[in-house]
C-alpha cells in the first residue's frame, strides 16, 4: 500500500458516520476549556465513556486516555496545560476492574505479544498492575507532588466498576 494516500477504504465505516454527525453537529458553541473544571485520567478501554459515567457531556471535561489509567510523562505534561490553560481545577485518576494491564506482569504480557505475533515489545514499558488500588494510590500522589501543576488544584482516585458502572472513590 502506499503509505502517501489516506486508506479511506479502511476508515469507510468511520467516514460515512461522520458524515451522519456533521449534519446534526451542536457543539460549535463549545471552546476548549472544561466547562466543569475536570480533567479523568482513565483507560482506553471502550466499555469506559468516561464523560457518560459522571454525568456530563461534550465539553464539560478534558478526557485523558491510556492502557491502565496509568500517570505517565505525558499525562503530567498534559495536565500542566489543562491546569493553566484549559480551566481545570479537579483531576481524576480513575483505572478499572477488569483490565488487561492488572491481569498480567510486564512480562507475560511481552512473551503473550512476542509467542502470539512474533514480536520483542520489551523495550516498552507498559506499566503493569499487580495491585490496582497500590497503583491507583502512587499515581494519585504522583499527581498531586507534580511541582508544576497549578496550585489548589484538587486531585483523588476512584475505580470504574465495568459491570455495574458504578465509580468508588479510593483514599489515596
Amino acid at each position: 500500500m502506499d503509505q502517501g494516500h489516506f486508506p479511506t477504504e479502511g476508515f469507510s465505516d468511520v467516514l460515512g458516520a461522520n458524515k451522519e454527525y456533521v449534519a446534526q453537529f451542536k457543539y460549535s458553541e463549545l471552546t476548549g476549556r472544561a466547562a466543569k473544571g475536570l480533567a479523568i485520567v482513565t483507560c482506553m478501554d471502550s466499555r469506559i465513556n468516561p464523560l457518560s459515567v459522571g454525568g456530563m457531556k461534550s465539553g464539560d471535561a478534558k478526557i485523558l486516555r491510556n492502557a491502565g489509567a496509568r500517570v505517565t510523562e505525558d499525562v503530567l505534561r498534559t495536565l500542566v496545560l489543562a491546569t493553566y490553560l484549559l480551566g481545570v481545577n479537579r483531576i481524576l485518576v480513575m483505572p478499572h476492574t477488569d483490565c488487561r494491564m492488572a491481569s498480567a506482569t510486564e512480562e507475560e504480557i511481552h512473551a503473550h505479544i512476542d509467542k502470539e505475533f512474533g514480536i520483542d515489545t520489551r523495550s516498552l514499558e507498559f506499566r503493569t498492575v499487580k495491585d490496582q488500588k497500590a497503583a491507583l494510590a502512587i499515581d494519585v500522589q504522583r499527581v498531586r507532588s507534580y511541582p508544576l501543576l497549578r496550585d489548589g488544584v484538587i486531585v483523588g482516585g476512584a475505580i470504574y466498576d465495568v459491570k455495574s458502572g458504578t465509580i468508588t472513590p479510593i483514599d489515596c
